[in-house]
């Protein structure tokens, strides 16, 4: 099978039911930028984490690609049946939870905004959250009326809290100072 198929060379694209929407399609710009915060993401692995982390971010990346399926999922016009997809459920927000709470009991207690910098580990960590609160935007701005992306939105804004907090816990791990906000200089 090749890669290229030549059917998007005058800028539409396939849902998942089959309809031809543009490729600049509010739903498109959501799942894409899904898919672009699962790249960012992923550099995260390339940095010496514990195992819990690692695992988190498999865990994480894992529900971020059954999110951007589900967002190319569209019943409606659909040409063909849509495939059984995995749901974001709330035992997934509790594990990201769970995880912002243990890394957090450990942490300084914020009194400051903190500028987005200090190692390359960290700043992975800012570049991901800051898709991450774009995503959110994208998806949102779908059109929602049965509340169907409830679920995604709430595990979008736990994952930009958690990824705020890894690079938080980042900081401390490996001995970097965070660097607070100055609105003097």
């Amino acid at each position: 099978m090749k890669v290229y198929t030549k059917t998007g060379d005058k800028g539409e694209t396939s849902l998942l039911g089959g309809q031809r929407v543009r490729k600049d399609n509010i739903r498109l710009e959501a799942y894409g930028t899904i898919d672009e915060l699962n790249s960012f993401t992923g550099m995260i692995l390339n940095f010496p984490i514990d195992e819990y982390d690692k695992n988190l971010i498999l865990f994480i990346q894992n529900r971020l690609f059954d999110i951007g399926a589900f967002l190319a999922a569209e019943d409606e016009g659909a040409e063909y049946p849509l495939p059984d997809l995995r749901k974001i459920n709330d035992q997934d927000i509790s594990f990201l939870e769970q995880s912002i709470d243990r890394f957090d009991k450990d942490l300084p207690r914020l009194k400051n905004f903190i500028i987005p910098a200090g190692s390359s580990l960290i700043s992975w960590c800012n570049i991901s959250r800051t898709v991450c609160r774009r995503a959110e935007r994208r998806i949102i701005s779908i059109e929602d009326k049965d509340n169907k992306y409830l679920q995604i939105i709430i595990f979008i804004n736990r994952l930009s809290d958690l990824l705020f907090v890894m690079g938080r816990k980042y900081a401390k791990d490996f001995n970097v100072n965070e660097i607070l906000w100055n609105n003097d200089l």
